[in-house]
């Protein structure tokens, strides 16, 4: 799944009219939400009293969790399929997001997040692509490896990419099969619903666990006429074939990316698999973002369905604007950063 804000969904650069950097920080709701951290400035002298103030907010807003939750428990083991099937059966709703280097994965595993994703996106958002096709298995192996050495509890999902898996179930068992043994990952994600149902079958029978991707599917959207949404009308029961054909032939979760709402809540119930949603609503089993659109790095106006919880692009272009600045003048390294 691509960075949609990269992917022709109405870009619109922020731009602060006063010419200075703006650093804006929510912590658990949209900007200028008033449980957040705001500051405008030139510089960032104050940058620990803000990550200080949102640790103390996020720690106060967040109830006591159960250690056996799928989201924040203290499982001392990778999560597995069963795990995500025994919260479907339960009701429990989980988070999943991208991740493509150990330092943030690791972040990310420690906040408890149970299921993280080496998207294809790292194509536009790691290699400065404009869509997800160009990057390749070796791209995508060497980025699950960090993934997974960055992790000790969260189940890591590596993408099949463009033209590593379509051509027949053999090719995508070869593709598949290299995450596996060469990344450590834990699942194997692939695009589409039907046409790819033997390829589905073929990675289950080898043991691979499989997640499926319908509704928009980013490695087709030369023939999906750009990103737009899926399954509308009439559409909407191809959508939901899709959906029964990839759960049958042994996927273990689907992704519905950009659907209707009441379409993704009627897939869910239909299907015995956890259902994954971006830009489905709320009626899903889970919920998946880029991380970047998640956490404001991303250059640009979000789709629709993100909702920013920071601004890291401008907290951290003042900050490297602040050390620029001290270089230039002679105030950093000062003594106490220098060795005698």
């Amino acid at each position: 799944m691509p960075s949609l804000t990269q992917s022709g969904w109405e870009p619109a650069l922020r731009n602060d009219s006063s010419g200075l950097v703006s650093a804006v920080v929510v912590s658990g709701g949209r900007f200028g939400d008033t449980r957040g951290v705001a500051a405008t400035r030139t510089g960032v002298d104050n940058l620990e009293e803000i990550v200080s103030a949102i640790s103390q907010d996020s720690n106060s807003a967040t109830p006591d969790r159960d250690p056996h939750a799928l989201y924040g428990g203290s499982q001392q083991r990778r999560i597995n399929v069963t795990d995500l099937a025994k919260a479907k059966v339960s009701g429990e709703k989980w988070p999943m997001l991208t991740a493509y280097d150990a330092m943030t994965a690791n972040l990310f595993d420690e906040v408890g997040i149970p299921v993280l994703l080496v998207g294809d996106s790292a194509a536009m958002v790691v290699h400065g692509h404009d869509s997800t096709l160009p990057i390749s298995v070796d791209d995508l192996v060497s980025l699950t490896s960090a993934v997974v050495r960055g992790t000790k509890r969260a189940m890591v999902v590596a993408d099949l990419p463009f033209g590593s898996y379509q051509e027949s179930p053999a090719q995508a068992l070869q593709s598949a099969t290299r995450f596996m043994k060469e990344a450590g990952a834990t699942a194997v994600k692939l695009e589409g619903g039907q046409r790819v149902a033997p390829q589905i079958r073929a990675l289950v029978d080898a043991g691979i666990p499989v997640m499926a991707h319908i509704g928009l599917t980013p490695q087709s959207v030369n023939t999906l006429g750009g990103y737009r949404v899926q399954g509308r009308g009439e559409a909407g029961h191809d959508l939901i074939e899709d959906a029964l054909a990839v759960a049958a032939a042994g996927a273990f979760a689907v992704v519905l990316e950009v659907v209707p709402a009441p379409l993704a809540e009627r897939v869910s119930k239909e299907i015995h698999v956890p259902t994954i949603g971006i830009g489905a609503g709320t009626g899903t089993d889970a919920q998946v973002l880029v991380w970047q659109d998640l956490l404001g790095l991303t250059a640009g106006k979000p789709p629709k369905f993100v909702r920013p919880y920071a601004n890291l692009r401008q907290i951290m272009g003042a900050a490297v604007a602040e050390w620029g600045a001290d270089v230039a003048s002679g105030a950093y390294p000062d003594l106490d950063h220098s060795y005698e």
